[in-house]
C-alpha cells in the first residue's frame, strides 16, 4: 500500500475528515449546482478558510436528502501539512452544528477510498405508534434477513441498474431501533427492508428516521493512519511521524540538515532506516 518513491515526489497527504451532519438542513449528500449539500457546504467553508484539496471528496458512506450522520468520513489529499486545530474551531462556528468536523486523521494520499471501508453501520428509529408489526415479528425477520442474499426487492429503479445485487447485512432491533451492519448496503435499502420489517410495506420510509451510525475502515487503511510519534529523539530532526503499524517513518528536517541526516554516501540514512526501517524524509 506504501510506494515510497511516490511519496517522496508528492507533497501531498491524505485527511480523513470524521463528521457529524444534520439531515433535515441539506438537500443531498454530493455536490450538486444549485442545492445545499454536505459535500457542497464542506467544500465551501473549507476553501474559504483556505484549506484546498486536489479532485473531488470522497466518502466513508453516501446517504440520501434528509439522513443524518453521526460519523461519517470525508476523504481529501490535498499539499497542506499542518496543525487542523484553527480550521476545526473556524468550520464548527461558521457551520453553527449543521455539520460538526469531529477529528482528522492523517493517512496515505491519492487513496480509492471506499475501497478501504469494511462496514457501515445504519440505525433506523421509527416512531413506536407507526409500527404494526409485533416484536416477535420483527425479532424474527431481522434473523431471517441477516445474511448474504440477492437484495433486489428491497431495491429501487435506480438500484436494480446496477450490475451487483448480492449484499450482506447483519439486522438487529433493540429499543426500538433497526441497526444495519454491512459493507454495501445503500441507504435507500435501509430504508425499504426497514418498512418490511417494521410494517410490511415495501415503501420506503422517511430518511429522517434514519442515520449513518458509524464507518468501519479495513485494517490497511486503519494501520496506514499516520501519527506524531513522542519521545523519539534524533539529530537534526524536527519532528518524526510514524504509521500506525509503524512500517514507515517520516522524518521532518531543516532543508540545510537534510545532506547531514543523509550523511556522505548515505552513511547516516542507513544506520537510521536499520533502526526503523523505511524512513521518508520531508523538509519543512
Amino acid at each position: 500500500m506504501i510506494d515510497l518513491r511516490i511519496l517522496e515526489k508528492s507533497s501531498k497527504w491524505g485527511y480523513m475528515f470524521y463528521i457529524s451532519y444534520r439531515g433535515d438542513k441539506f438537500q443531498a449528500f454530493d455536490e450538486i449546482g444549485g442545492k445545499i449539500t454536505v459535500k457542497g457546504e464542506f467544500r465551501r467553508v473549507m476553501n474559504s478558510l483556505g484549506f484546498t484539496w486536489a479532485k473531488g471528496v470522497q466518502q466513508g458512506g453516501r446517504t440520501d436528502a434528509k439522513v443524518n450522520g453521526e460519523d461519517n468520513i470525508l476523504y481529501v489529499s490535498s499539499n497542506y501539512n499542518g496543525d487542523f486545530k484553527e480550521f476545526i474551531d473556524k468550520f464548527n462556528e461558521e457551520m453553527k452544528g449543521k455539520i460538526f468536523i469531529k477529528k482528522v486523521l492523517k493517512t496515505l494520499p491519492n487513496l480509492s477510498f471506499p475501497e478501504m471501508i469494511s462496514a457501515r453501520e445504519y440505525v433506523y428509529a421509527y416512531k413506536k405508534k407507526r409500527i404494526t408489526r409485533s416484536e416477535e415479528e420483527i425479532i424474527k425477520l431481522t434473523e431471517e434477513l441477516s445474511g448474504t442474499y440477492d437484495v433486489s426487492r428491497f431495491t429501487d429503479k435506480k438500484g436494480l441498474e446496477l450490475k451487483e445485487h448480492i449484499r450482506t447485512v447483519k439486522i438487529t432491533y433493540e429499543n426500538g431501533r433497526l441497526r444495519f451492519l454491512g459493507d454495501s448496503f445503500m441507504p435507500k435499502q435501509v430504508r425499504i427492508t426497514s418498512a418490511y420489517i417494521l410494517t410490511d410495506s415495501y415503501e420506503p420510509l422517511p430518511g429522517k428516521y434514519l442515520t449513518l451510525e458509524k464507518i468501519y475502515l479495513k485494517d490497511e487503511l486503519g494501520e496506514n493512519i499516520i501519527e506524531t510519534v513522542e519521545n523519539i529523539g534524533e539529530e537534526n530532526v524536527v519532528k518524526i511521524e510514524a504509521t500506525r503499524n509503524k512500517k514507515m517513518y517520516i522524518f521532518y528536517v531543516k532543508k540545510e540538515d537534510k545532506g547531514t541526516l543523509i550523511g556522505k554516501n548515505g552513511k547516516n540514512i542507513k544506520v537510521l532506516r536499520k533502526k526503523y526501517g523505511n524512513i521518508l524524509i520531508k523538509e519543512i
